[in-house]
């Protein structure tokens, strides 16, 4: 395991004391230099060798690769991330132990998100699994329910995320039969009025949150402008869900027109607090909606209204239809459309030959809605390449790495490194924890830093960036950008006002 949040504090001190001698001081304004002539004119081209040698001694100076890691590990951990998608339970729920996503409110719940799907695809029988999580078995008997199974599971990136959280918030390095009593006292007095802001502001340095709520459509949170969320498309589209969708509305829906008016109504009303639209209909088919024309499904939203089963073709269609409305609705109120794509959590059901469609089927969506702001998700793991190209080509098409630093945490760490020399670095955000409970998002923050601050000093070492170029990028990759495409300046103006009724 990973351990920079022990090792921060020494390499901060022995970069920024007053002790540090004046040959390892890094100048903000210096590339490297030493490659000689030779190399210029070979990476150059014949005849530039001697003016590339003569601006690099102009504008460079010497710096070793221990010093560019130093400095870059020390710039990433220092700056702050914007997180880009959480689907977090409200600190208020979990304190009075009111959410039915909180099955079990002990130590387990920690490994209760993506965790149980790699304890899934281990092997563990379900009657394990579900003694494990259950709220009847004790806390302090659950280790001996997982420790058959925890060195298979330890060094993913979910079982590496769970294990930085549980050193990093209740101090215990490797969980076992005689830490498993500390882990639990700590995790009861952890959980405390104010413990969100505690382990995302100032442990997991996290300016804002974005959350996709999973339990309704829109959450009125009761800390708008830390915790700031999408508005779910799913059920708009996806179905659609005439009870948890229609029904707040007030509108009577008989028609598909009547239908547009339920969705208008929840773009009405949250649109201005949204950051973002979000769908995870991936989970269930590609992405390839088509343009279908109202006449078309009229006669299949009624067939739906009235409880009649639908045909695939006839649920697609309906789907694709109203996606686009809403898609268009979300256009209107400026706000981007975020897009799970890859990888599905769980295990046991993921169909790899549907998945591999998502790059070309963005590509289309893309190329239909050229003033939409398209996020993909999760950078499509496993088939992540096609998504820089899809990146590189559309300029309305945006990549959110949520999510993949625990999928996979070196094929995120390449993914980044082949992105930044490949698309625009301003259509980049780095950062989403994608958990439901708070605690494991302090440990994937780790484990991003790690693989952000990877990802620069190679491209520094194999001399694709020079090192103000690395340091500069930090800032953009891990929070303007997201600021900028999610317009969070004037949301925060508009949600510090908010008196939610």
């Amino acid at each position: 395991m990973y351990n920079v949040p022990k090792a921060i504090p020494v390499l901060l001190a022995r970069i920024d004391g007053d002790k540090m001698k004046k040959k390892n001081m890094i100048s903000r304004r210096t590339t490297l230099k030493g490659i000689g002539a030779a190399g210029v004119s070979a990476m150059l081209g014949s005849g530039t060798a001697e003016g590339a040698e003569c601006k690099a001694a102009e504008r460079s100076a010497k710096v070793s690769s221990k010093d560019a890691r130093e400095a870059i590990f020390k710039k990433v951990f220092e700056t702050p991330f914007i997180d880009t998608h959480e689907h977090l339970i409200e600190e208020s729920e979990r304190l009075a132990g009111k959410s039915r996503s909180v099955r079990c409110d002990d130590w387990s719940f920690v490994l209760s998100h993506y965790f149980n799907s790699d304890m899934m695809a281990c092997g563990m029988p379900k009657a394990s699994y579900d003694k494990f999580f259950s709220s009847k078995t004790d806390p302090l008997e659950k280790w001996q329910v997982l420790k058959p199974w925890w060195p298979a599971l330890k060094n993913t990136g979910y079982g590496q995320a769970v294990r930085i959280s549980l050193r990093d918030l209740y101090g215990v390095d490797e969980l076992s039969e005689k830490t498993v009593a500390k882990v639990q006292a700590g995790y009861e007095s952890t959980k405390k009025k104010g413990f969100y802001k505690k382990i995302l502001c100032e442990m997991a340095n996290i300016e804002s949150c974005q959350v996709n709520c999973l339990s309704k459509p829109f959450e009125e949170s009761a800390m708008p402008t830390f915790l700031m969320q999408d508005l779910s498309l799913n059920g708009m589209f996806d179905g659609p869900d005439f009870a948890g969708y229609g029904r707040p509305s007030g509108i009577k829906f008989e028609s598909l027109y009547d239908w547009y008016k339920v969705i208008d109504w929840w773009f009405d009303k949250y649109g201005k607090y949204a950051v973002a639209v979000k769908s995870q209909n991936a989970y269930s088919r590609d992405i390839d909606y088509e343009d279908i024309s109202a006449e078309k499904v009229e006669p299949v939203f009624k067939k739906k209204l009235e409880r009649h089963s639908l045909t695939g073709p006839e649920q697609k269609a309906l789907q694709d239809h109203l996606f686009w409305y809403a898609v268009r609705k979300a256009t209107e109120h400026n706000l981007p459309v975020k897009l799970h794509t890859g990888y599905y959590a769980g295990a046991n059901y993921m169909p790899l030959s549907r998945l591999i469609r998502n790059p070309g089927s963005g590509c289309e969506l893309c190329r239909k809605a050229r003033d939409t702001r398209f996020v993909f998700m999760h950078i499509c793991y496993p088939y992540y390449e096609p998504m820089i190209a899809l990146a590189k080509q559309f300029s309305n098409a945006y990549m959110d790495m949520c999510w993949s630093w625990i999928i996979n945490p070196i094929a995120a760490k390449d993914f980044l490194k082949k992105y930044l020399v490949t698309a625009p670095a301003n259509k980049i955000v780095t950062f989403g924890g994608d958990y439901t409970p708070v605690e494991p998002v302090l440990g994937h923050a780790v484990i991003a830093r790690r693989g952000i601050a990877l990802a620069l000093s190679e491209l520094v070492e194999e001399q694709w960036l020079d090192l103000d170029a690395a340091l500069e990028l930090t800032d953009t990759i891990m929070h303007e950008n997201a600021r900028r495409i999610f317009d969070l300046e004037n949301k925060t103006k508009v949600l510090k006002e908010v008196k939610w009724t």
